[in-house]
């Protein structure tokens, strides 16, 4: 199920490079990205995408996020122009689109590590599948680090979390927590913003507990408590998926 909200956070600055030589494909595919991501160039061929690759890096310093290529292409196809997008930056998330005629060719795809492709004709929930998973991989490389270094949540104007002592606190004071409490605070502070599945938040807060009947039931119990002790905690039950804590800014 994906988190419509979580994966516009995941886009919002992504850059896309698009490479197809059919223009009705492109034109089709290109309005689809352009509902999606706020950055989006298209190339006609493989050599027409090494130079747009190469001149987006001479202005701004820095390689697209995602490469969508072709397979079958004029001049350069899209086996060549990953080996050579992969001399430039081995670092770069590729997707390949191809024809069912043309999956004898995924297999050298995989050997140069390529993972993630997609069918031509395009079905709408494989490629926001595949999309949310890549973009998602890509928001958490950029931002995970950084919000590993903070050494604080900011929730609101008086309640923040200290990820150093793995406290919540209102001011300077700390708001006392039970051990389940606490486990739930912290897993859904881990990744800010994420929505954690009931089922991960039930094996982390009853891991080892083989004795206990655990149901959706307890984790209602525990997240009542906790907004009844305080009420100012931005807990959102996403619907019939699960929960996450809305924060305001880290510091």
């Amino acid at each position: 199920m994906i988190d419509y909200v979580l994966f516009e956070k995941y886009v919002k600055d992504i850059s896309i490079l698009f490479v197809e030589d059919d223009e009705n494909i492109r034109k089709e595919t290109e309005e689809l990205l352009k509902e999606i991501f706020s950055y989006i160039e298209v190339a006609v061929d493989g050599k027409d995408a090494i130079q747009k690759y190469t001149d987006y890096y001479k202005d701004t310093e820095k390689y697209f996020d995602i490469i969508l290529t072709d397979i079958k292409m004029p001049q350069m196809d899209g086996l060549q122009l990953t080996k050579e997008i992969y001399k430039k930056n081995p670092e770069q998330k590729i997707i390949v689109l191809s024809a069912h005629s043309e999956t004898k060719y995924l297999l050298e795809f995989v050997n140069i590590g390529i993972s993630q492709y997609l069918l031509k004709p395009l079905n709408y929930d494989d490629f926001i599948r595949v999309m949310f998973n890549v973009a998602k991989d890509i928001y958490e490389t950029k931002h995970l680090k950084e919000e590993n270094k903070s050494k604080k949540v900011v929730l609101n104007e008086s309640l923040f979390w200290n990820k150093e002592t793995k406290q919540l606190l209102r001011g300077k004071e700390e708001v006392k927590l039970t051990r389940k409490e606490f486990l739930l605070v912290d897993l859904l502070l881990k990744v800010i913003e994420k929505t954690h599945s009931i089922e991960e938040i039930i094996s982390v807060l009853w891991e080892g507990e083989y004795t206990v009947n655990v149901d959706v039931k307890n984790l209602k119990n525990i997240v009542s408590r906790l907004r009844k002790k305080v009420p100012d905690l931005d807990i959102e039950n996403v619907y019939s998926f699960g929960y996450k804590i809305n924060i305001k800014y880290i510091e």
